[in-house]
């Protein structure tokens, strides 16, 4: 027998009877050393760490330091019901469970072990989409992810909870055990996944995870926040708790000044060895797969994903935009030219933004913050595409540059069909009409599949010369939401849009062309009936002359009556 093989053999049996000595009679369970080959350390003086499992074990955890075969071993005794709790519901933060979230060395009882490892595996995986969810809280339904997210979440989340267990980090991470250690970690969790596919949590396609929308609306539905928050400063308390004596053991053998410098280094490298887990979550775009965590600006996107001819020019022009930054680029594909829109989110806050939030206290609440308004503009974009309406394809996003590519559409604004229906005479007006009812005609569609678009003025709509009505600008889109809103903010802003001196009929004619579409394709009517209501007129009423507010309102209340026919 080789000498290293003989001498990991000793140490493992001296383990083992030290801990049959602490059960006494009592049935040792599970035995299990911490680290993926911890017998055969390079680094002798390091602390081995043993967690023993014991039957009706009293008292319930102890910890004990012994010196066997000149190693320092800290041996970790706990009770299988608390062990088992803690597995099963973080009864203790994880602070023991979470020693199988890397890789560990069987002592005894290997079968237990991986069994609780994968029923730990599967808890952690539900508490990460809990969390998914309430952090993208539509950008969830897109979201793809590789079994390697969970793990380097796990492990990210560890290293920053547990600081003492760094060296266990950083043995993980090293280069040399990095893939192996990776590919004996993914196992557990590839087996946890594998349950909750069987139960209809996730599906799992080409090796890309989704959450069901199943679980997506039921964390929606009791709003799991504080209980997620909860458990991680619960792990945190309990981890420093029990991570104290570890770091006594290291004084035994160690410097007190050495050991400080040797913590703060290994901290270090844990911070920059540890990989992304961002990288691990995907959404789909025009040009495939994107991870999250992707870092793209609008020059190197033409470059690199667009194929821009390597001597041909970009341009980036402003097309406006109050609120964000949007960018017409232009490039050369083999000498042709062609276009792309690049729309950057900026968080609304200062005084641009403060008017609209108080007019519509009472009526709208807004997504204010950047990214949350980039995640609905993917999502609902993504969402209203899959149902067959038109909207700009996504050529990729970059939600750390806050930047998102997207196709760009040919066409005539909305707007503009509004004014010039109302400045022609009113027998080319009514033939100018046909756009808005199609517009009508489309909201009630988008109703119908449950979307509210939030943002629905006129210049957010484009009627191509094939006769399609593009949406654009769906960052305050929503599954559900306020239909009511969406209504009153098209024909209310429609009157914005008027000379100063038009005719009231010729304006009424844009709203009724409108609601005939909305009724036409299966509207309801008590929607454009809410709409006349002063919840909404009061918002509208700062950007459209009262005499159109009035000719509105009015028919908004009179849609689908007989007084109206």
């Amino acid at each position: 027998m080789p000498p290293q093989k003989r001498a990991d053999e000793q140490l493992s049996t001296e383990i083992l009877s030290f801990c049959r000595h602490l059960a006494g009679s009592n049935k040792i369970v599970a035995a299990f050393a911490c680290g993926s080959n911890p017998l055969r350390s390079p680094n002798t003086k390091a602390t081995l760490e043993v967690l023993v499992v014991i039957h009706d074990f009293v008292p319930r955890f102890v910890n004990y330091a012994k010196i066997l075969c000149k190693r320092n071993v800290l041996i970790i005794a706990v009770d299988e019901w608390v062990f088992e709790r803690d597995v099963d519901r973080g009864f203790l933060g994880d602070a023991l469970a979470g020693r199988m979230i890397l890789p560990y060395f069987v002592l005894l009882n290997g079968d237990y072990l991986q069994r609780l490892e994968i029923k730990l595996k599967k808890r952690l995986i539900l508490e990460l989409m809990e969390n998914l969810v309430l952090d993208f809280p539509e950008l969830c339904y897109e979201i793809r992810m590789k079994p390697e997210y969970f793990m380097y979440e796990a492990v990210a989340t560890r290293a920053r909870m547990f600081p003492p267990a760094n060296d266990l980090l950083i043995d993980f991470m090293r280069e040399g055990n990095r893939s192996e250690n990776a590919e004996i970690t993914l196992s557990g969790y590839r087996s946890a996944l594998a349950e909750l596919e069987t139960r209809g949590i996730v599906g799992i396609v080409d090796g890309y995870i989704r959450i069901s929308d199943a679980f997506t609306d039921a964390v929606k539905g009791r709003k799991a926040r504080f209980v997620s928050l909860f458990k991680t400063g619960q792990r945190t308390l309990f981890a420093s708790l029990l991570s104290i004596l570890p770091q006594v053991v290291d004084t035994l053998s160690q410097n007190r000044e050495l050991l400080r410098v040797g913590k703060a280094r290994s901290t270090i490298q844990v911070d920059k060895m540890t990989e992304t887990p961002e990288d691990y979550l995907f959404v789909n775009t025009e040009n495939g797969f994107v991870p999250l965590a992707a870092r793209m600006g609008i020059e190197l996107f033409a470059r690199e994903v667009l194929k821009a001819d390597n001597d041909g020019k970009i341009r980036v022009d402003e097309l406006g935009g109050i609120l964000n930054d949007v960018f017409l680029v232009t490039y050369c594909v083999g000498g042709k030219e062609k276009k792309v829109v690049a729309k950057r989110f900026r968080d609304w806050s200062g005084f641009k933004w403060f008017p609209l939030t108080l007019w519509s206290i009472g009526t709208r609440t807004f997504a204010v913050l950047a990214r949350s308004r980039l995640e609905k503009e993917f999502a609902i974009n993504q969402l209203l595409s899959s149902k067959g309406f038109a909207v700009p394809k996504i050529l990729y996003i970059s939600m750390s540059e806050r930047l998102v590519f997207m196709e760009y559409v040919e066409g005539e604004n909305v707007s503009n069909v509004i004014k010039r229906a109302v400045s022609r005479p009113a027998a080319e007006a009514v033939q100018n009409l046909d756009p808005i009812r199609k517009v009508g005609a489309l909201f009630a569609d988008v109703h119908s599949a449950g979307i509210a678009l939030g943002d629905s003025k006129p210049e957010n709509l484009v009627a191509t010369k094939s006769g399609e009505i593009v949406m654009l600008d769906l960052e305050q889109a929503s599954r559900g939401g306020d239909k009511v809103w969406d209504v009153a903010e098209f024909v209310y802003y429609a009157g914005h849009d008027m000379p100063l001196f038009a005719e009231v009929q010729r304006a009424e004619l844009v709203a009724k062309a409108f609601i005939d579409g909305y009724l036409g394709a299966g509207g309801e009517a008590k929607v454009v009936n809410r709409a006349g209501n002063p919840k909404y007129t009061k918002v509208f009423s700062v950007f459209t002359l009262p005499h159109f507010m009035l000719a509105f309102s009015n028919l908004c209340r009179k849609a689908g009556t007989t007084e109206r026919r």
